[in-house]
Parts: C-alpha cells; sequence; structure tokens
C-alpha cells in the first residue's frame, strides 16, 4: 500500500511510473525527548566541535563572549529513535566563537571555509543545531538568521559532520573524501565545503530520513531502485577488486574470535558454528554466482535515504553516507538492501534493535524493486519479455545468494552500540 499522498501510475513489465508529487507528502516527525543512549558521546562532540568550526569557519564571529552564542540540539526521528528536541548547552572552555572562528591558511576566503557572510558576524546571531542519528557520525547544523543577507554565494546553513569510529584509519578518510567530493560534482550528494581530519563542512539539505516501514512502500521503493541503479552505473578512481565484502567479513571474523573467554549462553552458542568454514562456502556459492562487479553504496538503508523537504524537481530521495562505498558485487547492494526492511533499530531495550524475518520482502516486492531497477538500468535499450524476464530471474537469484550473513549480525551489533 502506497503512502499517503503518493501515486504510481502505469504498469506493464517495468512497473508503475511516479507521478510528478508522488514523494512530496511526507511530514517530518514531531518533537521527541532525547534518548539516552550515546548521550555522553554527543555532549563530548558538541564540546569538540567548537573547536574545529572556530578554527575553520572563520570570521569575526570568534570575538563573542561564551554566554552570547545559541546553541540548539535538534533531532530527527531515525529508525524511530527521538530526534528532534531543543536544549540550552554549555560551551565549555572553547568560548561562544569556536564555530565562528578564524580559517586556516589556504582556506576559502578570508574566513576559511565559508566565506562572505559568514565573517564578521557575532556569534549571538549564528544558529548551531545537533543532528544525531548517524550510526558512524555525529552532524551538527551550523545556520545564518535569517534577517542577515546573503554577501555572495556562499551557503545559509551548513553541516558539520565528525567522523566516528569507523572511519577514524587515515587511508579511510582519504578515500571517504575523494568519494563525497567527486559524488557532489555529479550532483548525487551534497556539496562539500570544507575538509579536515576529523570531519567536514557539507551542504545542509532539508530532509528526514525514511523510516524502515517505509522501504516497503511501492513508490518508495521504486525510487530507491532508481537510484541504486543510477548509482551502479558510475565510474570511479578506485580499485574494481571487490575486496570489501570479504575484507570486512574477516574484519568481522576477528573481532568475534579475539573475544575474552565467556560463560555467556550467547558466545557457547556463537562457538558451536564455524564461522571461518561458513565464509569459505559462502565465497564458494558467490562464485557461482555469476554477478557483475559494480560501484555499490553497500549501505543503503533507510538512515541513508533522505526525503527531501524541498525537491527541486520530482527527484525527491537522496542516498547519502559513503562510507562503505566501494566496488562491489551488484547482488550484495540489492541483497543487503532487502535484508534492511528486517531490522527494527526503535526497539528501546538491548541491543536496540529487531529482526522480523517476516519483513523480508516476497517474491512480488522483490520483483517490484528490481524491475524498477532494470528500467533505469537498461533505459536505452530495448528489450523483449523473454529477455526481460531472464534478466529478472538472474537478478532474483544475485540478490537472494548475498544476504549479509556474517556480516549483517556483526554491523547490526555495531549499529546497536
Amino acid at each position: 500500500m502506497a503512502a499517503e499522498g503518493t501515486d504510481v501510475v502505469g504498469g506493464g513489465p517495468l512497473g508503475g511510473c511516479l507521478t510528478k508529487g508522488s514523494l512530496l507528502q511526507a511530514k517530518c516527525p514531531d518533537a521527541a525527548p532525547s534518548r539516552r543512549r550515546g548521550s555522553a558521546r554527543s555532549r563530548d562532540a558538541e564540546r569538540r566541535a567548537y573547536q574545529w568550526c572556530r578554527e575553520y569557519l572563520g570570521g569575526a564571529w570568534r570575538q563573542a563572549r561564551p554566554e552570547e552564542l545559541r546553541v540548539d540540539p535538534v533531532r530527527w526521528e531515525v529508525r524511530g529513535q527521538p530526534l528532534l528536541c531543543a536544549r540550552r548547552v554549555g560551551l565549555g572552555p572553547w568560548g561562544p566563537s569556536a564555530f565562528l572562528g578564524r580559517g586556516r591558511a589556504g582556506g576559502a576566503g578570508r574566513g576559511g571555509w565559508t566565506p562572505g557572510r559568514w565573517n564578521g558576524r557575532r556569534a549571538e546571531r549564528a544558529l548551531l543545531w545537533v543532528c544525531s542519528g548517524g550510526l558512524s557520525n555525529l552532524l551538527f547544523r551550523c545556520s545564518l538568521p535569517d534577517h542577515l543577507p546573503s554577501v555572495g554565494e556562499e551557503p545559509r546553513e551548513v553541516l558539520l559532520r565528525l567522523y566516528g569510529a569507523i572511519l577514524q584509519g587515515v587511508d579511510s578518510l582519504v578515500l571517504e573524501s575523494v568519494m563525497f567530493a567527486i559524488l557532489a560534482e555529479r550532483s548525487l550528494g551534497p556539496q562539500l565545503y570544507g575538509v579536515f581530519p576529523e570531519g567536514r563542512l557539507e551542504q545542509y539539505i532539508p530532509s528526514r530520513p525514511l523510516k524502515t516501514h517505509e522501504l516497503r512502500d511501492p513508490v518508495l521503493s521504486a525510487a530507491i531502485a532508481t537510484k541504486m541503479a543510477k548509482f551502479h552505473g558510475m565510474e570511479m578512481p578506485f580499485t574494481k577488486e571487490p575486496h570489501w565484502l570479504f575484507g570486512t567479513m574477516e574484519r568481522y571474523l576477528k573481532q568475534i574470535q579475539d573475544l575474552p573467554p565467556t560463560s555467556l549462553p550467547q558466545m557457547n552458542l556463537l562457538e558451536m558454528y564455524s564461522l571461518k568454514d561458513e565464509m569459505g562456502n559462502l565465497r564458494k556459492l558467490l562464485d557461482t554466482t555469476p554477478s557483475p562487479v559494480v560501484f555499490c553504496h553497500n549501505d543503503i538503508q533507510e538512515g541513508n535515504i533522505l526525503l527531501l523537504s524541498e525537491p527541486k524537481n520530482t527527484d525527491s530521495l537522496m542516498l547519502v553516507d559513503f562510507e562503505y562505498s566501494s566496488y562491489n558485487y551488484r547482488g550484495f547492494d540489492i541483497g543487503n538492501h532487502f535484508c534492511e526492511w528486517v531490522y527494527d533499530y526503535t526497539h528501546e531495550e538491548w541491543p536496540f534493535y529487531k529482526a522480523q524475518p517476516a519483513n523480508y520482502p516476497t517474491e512480488g516486492q522483490q520483483l517490484h524493486f528490481l524491475r524498477h531497477y532494470l528500467a533505469e538500468v537498461k533505459k536505452d535499450e530495448t528489450i523483449s519479455q523473454e529477455e526481460q524476464r531472464k534478466l529478472e530471474a538472474d537478478l532474483l537469484v544475485e540478490a537472494n545468494r548475498s544476504m549479509r550473513s556474517l556480516g549483517s549480525s556483526s554491523t547490526s551489533s555495531r549499529r546497536a552500540r
């Protein structure tokens, strides 16, 4: 059943088409109290964020007194987690203008990364919002007040992203930054305004992430399939060898093997299985499954799909968070997305998620997704119904042989922490 305010028209072998206003009716969630989990990390990140923004955003904002800077943490609704709330935050030892301080040599303009009206402003005229919900990162929204006109083309709002533990390696940071910049240039992701070791400044996009149950919506599922197909069609300057899948599994397996001895029944049950042998069997299975290597997102779950509040056209979805993106087997990206239908992250007790296997997409729902995927991939070709059926059957095999197995359980555990 389509979500209220969405429409599907047409049909045929490639499924329905999206109407112009089909994705524009979704509403942002109501305010909710802050969730206790992760609050200490958030407060620490808030204090550090001032220091980084003082160094990179530049201008006279750093001249303001500590009590003059207004800080309003904001949270969206992500997987049912409460994210829309506001409270006063102490600025700590970095002072009020830490977000608005001097620019680094070589930065854009006199004030560093965001020149123009961002320079020469007192800190009490700035608005800072903290947007939590990312699994690997913490996000901070900085805004100029409405009454202050822009000087040039500088953004009115920027998003400060602080990397989490996932992206602490230098190689990962470099690759992710290059990837983000390329996707921004191709209008497939937010614009990039500045990069530094602990994070970056990027375009703030009024939007909300999808919720798990919305992945089942036929209109949204079709739009996600189209986005995925476009992503898979990109050429990127990275290794074309699909090392990511099994490299990730091997890291997770090592983490499990390195755990200290315990009498917990869950660990005893886990140790009954030879996960190394299971991974070997999975390698053999995928070796016999022809699946092209394409540039994959590797994490197309509801929290990484934004529903835009102010779309410039009918393209109302945007993929974000490219930390895991790499060349990989096409079937993995599709199968991984189907697995995300199963995981409910709104559970309020440890481990803060719940697997509901009954929510895995039916064959009909999978075919609906795959037909829209193929419609984008084959949009410049004319194919027969027989060829269409074969392509659909092949994709079904790819997707269902590439389910997350060891990687899924480890990823889910990481998300719950």
